[in-house]
């Protein structure tokens, strides 16, 4: 279980699916205790699965009593779908950003100064598009991407900014920015996720960090944010 300020998530693994119901009754209880009640009309249950498990016999079990199955889930502000991918959370960012360049384009019409124009263009639109981007950019695919360079292309020729790098770019640059913050901040909390590499006699390549290399298991891992940072400028 996670609880972030009113937003508590339960997560059961496909061993235990059976507990559900068991699970969210403790939930419940626990609420009771302290004074509080579990409002089922505003819980979702999302189901994950694996790509080859998709579209074969096995079929996950029913929704849990009074509480709604759905296919996409907000998650502190980042849409995930239960093939765990970005494209759902691409297109509503998109979506969002159009109407937030359409605040700018009143501001102009107000006489807003250009440069002041292109402050509020990075605190605005900008922020939005790097909001959590090291989280959830590991799952865009090729056309995702696109549609994001389009879409800041289309802002440099309406002139709310100038040369802008490409979304990869500006991705990677923030994965390096946390990376920077867990690798040299022992209160972080994902700096225990990161331990230091095993002193060894044996003369290795010279690397960007002295962080232990995560196994890779599947396809899942390389979109996790510590595995793609830790293999980073490994090859």
């Amino acid at each position: 279980m996670m609880k972030f300020a009113d937003d508590t998530y339960l997560i059961i693994p496909a061993l235990n699916s059976h507990t559900r119901d068991d699970e969210v009754k403790h939930v419940k209880s626990w609420a009771a205790a302290n004074n509080l009640q579990l409002n089922c009309s505003k819980s979702h249950e999302i189901v994950f699965r694996s790509r080859r498990l998709r579209g074969k016999a096995d079929q996950p079990a029913p929704p849990c009593p009074n509480i709604e199955r759905v296919d996409t889930l907000t998650v502190l502000g980042v849409e995930v779908n239960s093939s765990l991918t970005a494209t759902d959370h691409v297109s509503r960012l998109l979506a969002s950003c159009s109407s937030l360049l359409y605040a700018l384009r009143v501001l102009r019409s107000h006489g807003l100064p250009d440069q002041s124009l292109k402050d509020v263009f990075h605190a605005t639109v900008i922020g939005k598009l790097m909001y959590c981007a090291p989280a959830w950019h590991g799952f865009c695919s090729a056309s995702d991407y696109v549609r994001l360079d389009s879409f800041l292309r289309r802002c440099v020729k309406l002139g709310y900014a100038g040369q802008l790098a490409t979304v990869t770019d500006m991705f990677s640059e923030a994965d390096d920015a946390l990376f920077h913050s867990v690798q040299y901040n022992q209160a972080h909390v994902l700096h225990s996720f990161l331990p230091d590499r095993p002193q060894t006699v044996c003369s290795l390549r010279a690397r960007s960090h002295n962080k232990a290399l995560i196994c890779k298991t599947s396809d899942l891992n390389e979109r996790n944010f510590l595995v793609r940072v830790i293999y980073k400028d490994c090859y």
